[in-house]
C-alpha cells in the first residue's frame, strides 16, 4: 500500500477510536475478546486475591421470554459487552437486549422473527463517527447481518441489512451452484476495524465442495461491501499452487469461523483459517493447501494480503485454528515486540512478529510419518516451535488408560479388545484397516474461547480439554469420505462423563511469553462422581478466560457447572461457585454507572459437551456491600420438563446407512444432519433418547437449524430408528 493509504486507514481509525471516548469508558468490555486485540483482560481492580471470596452474585437475567409456552431451555455460549454502564446481550430467544449493568433494568429489547434467531458466540462494536451513532452488529441464523442503535436498539435507517449468503459465496465462482441449504452462518463476533465490519463463516464439513470460506469487508455505516479475501487462491492469484491440479475449485472448508482480531494502530486484521472439506482425507487435494490452517494478516480496510504463516501443511486431522489470535506486547532481548500469538488443536502457541510474521521462537520443520492410504500423500514435515512446549498431550497408549475405578479401567481396556482399536502416535494420519486413539481428538485441545493475555506480568492464560477420539477412515456407498470409527467417537465411558486415559481431562496453563515456559500448569475442574479425594481430575470444557490487572483469572467453561478465580501468579484456585447450569461461555469484567465492578458471565451450558440444558441465564457478581444479600436464584437448577412421547420397542431394520430412515422427520433430518456430516456419521450410532437429545443440543449450539418446536420430533424420530444395540 502507498503511504498515503496507511495514513488514510490510520486516520479512519483514529477518528473512530475519538468517538469511542463519549461513549466506552476504562474497563468497558467492546468486543468478543474484551477488545478487538482479543486479550480478555480487564484493568480493574477493585476484586483481588484477597477478597474474591468475598464475590457474590448480586443479579441475573432470565433469558428465556416470560410468555414462552415451551419447556425447552435454550442454550447459550453468547459474550455481553459492557459499554458506558450497559451490558448489551444477544440471547437464544432471538433477541437483544440492553441492561442497566448494576441493576438489570431493561433498558431496550430488539426481537427478531419468530422463525430466526441469533447466530455466533458474541457481537461486534462499533464507535461510530461523527455523522452516525455507535452500533452493534450480529449474524442470524437466515445468513444476514444486522445492526443495531447502541442507544435505542432500532436498525439504523441508512443501514442495509447484509445479505451474507451473495451469489458468489453460494452459487458464483467457488459454489458452483450449491443449493441454498449449504451451512453458511456467522458463529463469531464480526471484527471491527475503523468504519469496517469484517466477516467470516462457518461451513459445512462434508461435502468437499460447497460454499466459499472468503473473507469479506463492510461499510460499517452503510453495509456496502468493501472487499472480498479468497481464502483458497484463485487462479492467477499467489499460492494457487499449493493447491496441485486445481483441486482448491469449488473447495468449501477453509473458513475463518473463529473469532479474528485487529490491530486498531496498524490497521491490520488477522485471520485464523480452518481446515479444508474434508478434513481427514487429502486424496482429492494434494499440496500445502493455503490458506488453510494459516494466520493470515490483511490490511483491514482493503483486505491486501500482508504475510500469512502456515500452522498445518495439507491438514488430514482436522487440526484448525479455532482460537482468536491475542494481540500483544513481548519483551525480548532488551526490546519490546509488537507480537500476535496463534495456536491450533496441537496445543503448540505460535508467538509472532505482529508486522512480518516471523516466529519469535525457531519453528522446525520436523519430519512426520507417512500415510497408509493409496494416494494420500501427507506432507512430509510439520512446522513445531522449540518453545513453548505443546501444553495438552500428542498421544496416549495402553498402558496410559485410566484406572481411577475398577469400572473406567474394565470398560476401556474391554473396548479396546473388542473393537481392535490402536494408539496413534502423535502426527500419524488416520487408517483405513483399524480404528485408532488419536490425540488431541476433534473436541480436545485448546477450542473458540481463545486465552487471556496478562500484560502485567506477561503471561498468555488458556484453558485446554483432553479429550482423545477414535477414528478409523471409511467410505459410504455414495462415495463420501468420512470417520467410520466405532461409536462413541470419543474414547471414555458413557454414562460417566470420565475419558479414558489416565487424568488431567482439562487443564488451565499459564505461558511466560517472554521466554516461552510454562510458568504454571492446573487441572480446570472436578469430577462429582467421584469419591472426593479423587475429584479433582480436570474437566472437558470450552469457553475462554477472564484476566485481571489484580492478579486474577476468572473462568466458567467446565462441564461441572462451576465458576471459578485462580491466582495469576500461581495458578492456585482462589474462590468456586456452584452454577445453575455449565458457563461454556466467556466471562466479562466492567464498571457500573455506580463505579463498582462487575463480573458477568451466561449459565447456558448444554451446546458443546452434552450436558443438559438446567438454567438459561445472564449471572453478575459483585463484592457485597453491607447488608446486601445474594441474587436468590442464581445457584439453583431448573427442572427440564420434556414432554414424554413413547418410542418404539424396537428398531425397524437399519436399512440403507447412507439415507435417514422412512418417517415424518425423514426429510427435516436429512437437512438438518447433512449440512454438516454425511448421514451414516447419523444413522451408524445408537443411543439412548437422553444420549439423542444431548447429541441434538449439542449440534444446536454449533449452529444447526432445528427450531423449538422440531426438537424433539427429530429428537423421537432419531431414538426410535437409531436406540442403543439389544
Amino acid at each position: 500500500m502507498r503511504r498515503t493509504g496507511w495514513k488514510t486507514a490510520i486516520l479512519a481509525l483514529a477518528t473512530a477510536s475519538a468517538a469511542t471516548a463519549t461513549i466506552a469508558r476504562v474497563g468497558d468490555w467492546t468486543g468478543f475478546g474484551g477488545d478487538e486485540a482479543g486479550t480478555r483482560y480487564t484493568s480493574l481492580g477493585e476484586i483481588t486475591p484477597g477478597n474474591v471470596a468475598r464475590l457474590i452474585p448480586v443479579w441475573t437475567l432470565e433469558m428465556k421470554p416470560a410468555g414462552s409456552t415451551s419447556s425447552r431451555l435454550l442454550v447459550s455460549s453468547m459474550t455481553p459487552l459492557a459499554i458506558g454502564g450497559n451490558l448489551y446481550l444477544a440471547t437464544p430467544y432471538g433477541r437483544v437486549v440492553a441492561l442497566d449493568g448494576a441493576t438489570g433494568a431493561v433498558r431496550w429489547t430488539f426481537a427478531l422473527p419468530a422463525d430466526d434467531g441469533i447466530a455466533g458466540r458474541g457481537m461486534g462494536y462499533w464507535p461510530g463517527t461523527g455523522s452516525s451513532p455507535p452500533r452493534l452488529f450480529f449474524g442470524t441464523r437466515s445468513g444476514q447481518l444486522l445492526a443495531l442503535d447502541l442507544a435505542t436498539g432500532k436498525p439504523p435507517a441508512d443501514f442495509v441489512p447484509i445479505q451474507l449468503r451473495t451469489a458468489e459465496i453460494m452459487n458464483g465462482t467457488n459454489g458452483g451452484g450449491f443449493p441454498a441449504g449449504y451451512t453458511y452462518q456467522i458463529n463469531s463476533a464480526p471484527a471491527i476495524a475503523g468504519n469496517v465490519v469484517i466477516t467470516g463463516a462457518r461451513l459445512q464439513e462434508s461435502p468437499v465442495q460447497g460454499p466459499a470460506g472468503d473473507v469479506r469487508g463492510w461499510d460499517a455505516r452503510t453495509g456496502k461491501l468493501l472487499w472480498t479475501f479468497h481464502s483458497v487462491p484463485r487462479p492467477g492469484e499467489r499460492f494457487h499452487e499449493t493447491w496441485q491440479g486445481y483441486s482448491g475449485a469449488k473447495r468449501s472448508g477453509v473458513n475463518a469461523w473463529s473469532s479474528m482480531s485487529v490491530d486498531e494502530k496498524r490497521g491490520i486484521v488477522f485471520v485464523p483459517f480452518g481446515a479444508p472439506a474434508y478434513d481427514r482425507i487429502g486424496i482429492d487435494r494434494a499440496g500445502a493447501n493455503l490458506f488453510a490452517n494459516s494466520l493470515v494478516a490483511l490490511d483491514a480496510r482493503t483486505g491486501r494480503y500482508l504475510w500469512h504463516f502456515q500452522t498445518v501443511h495439507h491438514d488430514i486431522w482436522d487440526l484448525d485454528m479455532p482460537v482468536q489470535p491475542t494481540l500483544m506486547e513481548v519483551r525480548r532481548g532488551g526490546r519490546t515486540i509488537p507480537a500476535v500469538a496463534a495456536m491450533n488443536k496441537t496445543g503448540y502457541l505460535f508467538v509472532l512478529d505482529r508486522v512480518t510474521g516471523k516466529p519469535l521462537f525457531p519453528v522446525r520443520e520436523m519430519p512426520m510419518p507417512a500415510s497408509s492410504l493409496e494416494g494420500e500423500q501427507a506432507w512430509p514435515t510439520q512446522p513445531i516451535p522449540a518453545a513453548p512446549p505443546p501444553i495438552v498431550r500428542q498421544s496416549m497408549t495402553a498402558a496410559d488408560i485410566a484406572t481411577l475405578t475398577p469400572e473406567l479401567a474394565d470398560h476401556c481396556r474391554a473396548r479396546v479388545a473388542q473393537q481392535g482399536i490402536g494408539f496413534a502416535a502423535a502426527w500419524e494420519p488416520l487408517r483405513t484397516d483399524r480404528p485408532m486413539v488419536r490425540f488431541p481428538g476433534s473436541g480436545g485441545g485448546p477450542n473458540w474461547g481463545g486465552g487471556a493475555y496478562d500484560g502485567r506480568r506477561g503471561l498468555y492464560i488458556i484453558n485446554t480439554s483432553e479429550l482423545p477420539s477414535v477414528e478409523k477412515m471409511g467410505k459410504d456407498a455414495k462415495g463420501n469420505w468420512y470417520n467410520a470409527g466405532p461409536q462413541p467417537s470419543w474414547f471414555g465411558m458413557g454414562g460417566t462423563r470420565m475419558p479414558c486415559q489416565r487424568p488431567p481431562w482439562g487443564n488451565l496453563t499459564a505461558i511466560d511469553v517472554s521466554n516461552g515456559r510454562i510458568a504454571w500448569q492446573v487441572p480446570l475442574g472436578i469430577t462429582d462422581s467421584l469419591p472426593t479425594a479423587m475429584q479433582k481430575t480436570g474437566r472437558p470444557n470450552v469457553g475462554g478466560p477472564l484476566a485481571t490487572a489484580s492478579g486474577l483469572v476468572f473462568i466458567g467453561a467446565t462441564d461441572d457447572a462451576r465458576f471459578r478465580a485462580f491466582d495469576s501468579a500461581t495458578g492456585r484456585e482462589l474462590w468456586t461457585f456452584r452454577m445453575g447450569a455449565s458457563a461454556h461461555a466467556t466471562p466479562i469484567s466492567y464498571r457500573g454507572r455506580d463505579g463498582r465492578q462487575y463480573v458477568a458471565v451466561v449459565s447456558a451450558g448444554g451446546s458443546y459437551l452434552g450436558s443438559p440444558g438446567t438454567a438459561s441465564r445472564l449471572v453478575v457478581f459483585a463484592l457485597p456491600r453491607p447488608g446486601e444479600r445474594p441474587a436468590a436464584n442464581a445457584s439453583v437448577a431448573q427442572a427440564v420438563p420434556v414432554a414424554a412421547q413413547a418410542i418404539a420397542a424396537s428398531a425397524p431394520p437399519r436399512g440403507d446407512p447412507t439415507s435417514f430412515a422412512p418417517g415424518p422427520e425423514k426429510a427435516f433430518a436429512d437437512k438438518a444432519c447433512t449440512a454438516c456430516h454425511v448421514a451414516a456419521q447419523v444413522t451408524n450410532q445408537r443411543k439412548s433418547r437422553a444420549d439423542w437429545a444431548a447429541t441434538v443440543e449439542k449440534m444446536v449450539g454449533f449452529g444447526a437449524q432445528i427450531p423449538d418446536a422440531q426438537f424433539d420430533p427429530l429428537v423421537n424420530y432419531l431414538a426410535a430408528n437409531y436406540p442403543p444395540e439389544g
